[in-house]
């Protein structure tokens, strides 16, 4: 395995080097996104995914953002805020962050503002709602399951102008300093960065919990603020998507498979012509 080390500074609040101590507590916040459930069947009819009675969970990479911002802040003290923009059926996914141990819970509702958005269209909104935020950690998953873009979490970053680090499987922060360790193909980058920062977490960074039960019941009790484009002095025309969906379709179906018989020169001559044939990769 491969260990790369390098050094990342930047400055902090206000163009300030600041430690973390000198802010508190932290504040930390996850980026969290509602997928449809990956065990259930996507249907696609007339170039849209029909989601009438299908499930829907909170994007699989997003659950190690959730679990990382808990263990951090169980380490350092402080306050973890989970944050979507959606709809309002995306308050359950919020609930269960609650449960797993989040502190608070927003939902940007831009269901009655608008149809379409893009990756252009949540990294607009979020800066919005972080620009009067002090913040010392978001977290994101490193993709979502259904468009596996990556871009929110890096495009944010750069809008809040903080550091931000992607596919990390490793994260200790010591004051106002985070060492990470970063995926790359099966290597290790180790990077040292200051606070505040973004990150994106991928498989192998921690084993997100379950709900208890006690964190089921607590989470009912727990903050949970709505808001709208309004809110955050937006209209539809600041956040119009950049990108448009030509179609949506189901790859085709692979076929069985083939067992092929008789002597090992005759099996050669059949798979040499099935692969000039029909495959055509002759």
């Amino acid at each position: 395995m491969t260990e790369i080390f390098y050094y990342v500074t930047r400055k902090t609040y206000n163009n300030s080097y600041v430690s973390k101590e000198e802010f508190g507590k932290m504040n930390i916040y996850v980026l969290l996104k509602k997928t449809f459930d990956t065990e259930d069947k996507i249907v696609v009819n007339d170039g849209q995914i029909e989601d009438d009675g299908a499930e829907f969970i909170i994007n699989p990479y997003d659950e190690y953002a959730i679990e990382e911002a808990i263990v951090q802040r169980d380490k350092h003290g402080g306050e973890v805020t989970v944050v979507t923009v959606g709809d309002e059926d995306s308050e359950k996914q919020l609930r269960t962050a609650l449960a797993m141990g989040a502190d608070k819970a927003v939902l940007i509702n831009t269901e009655d503002d608008l149809d379409e958005g893009d990756q252009y269209t949540t990294a607009k909104i979020l800066e919005a709602f972080f620009e009067d935020k002090e913040v010392d950690l978001i977290l994101a998953g490193n993709v979502a399951i259904d468009e596996a873009s990556g871009q929110v979490g890096p495009r944010l970053a750069e809008r809040l102008n903080i550091p931000y680090v992607t596919t990390i499987v490793g994260l200790e922060i010591d004051g106002d300093t985070a060492n990470i360790e970063k995926d790359v193909e099966g290597d290790i980058e180790k990077i040292e960065v200051k606070l505040p920062l973004l990150v994106t977490c991928q498989q192998g960074l921690n084993d997100p919990r379950y709900p208890s039960l006690p964190g089921i019941m607590k989470a009912k009790k727990k903050p949970l603020e709505e808001l709208e484009l309004d809110d955050l002095d937006l209209d539809e025309d600041d956040v119009e998507a950049k990108t448009e969906t030509i179609d949506v379709f189901l790859p085709e179906e692979k076929q069985a498979g083939r067992i092929l018989e008789g002597d090992i020169d005759d099996q050669v001559k059949e798979l040499v012509s099935l692969l000039r044939n029909e495959a055509k990769v002759l």
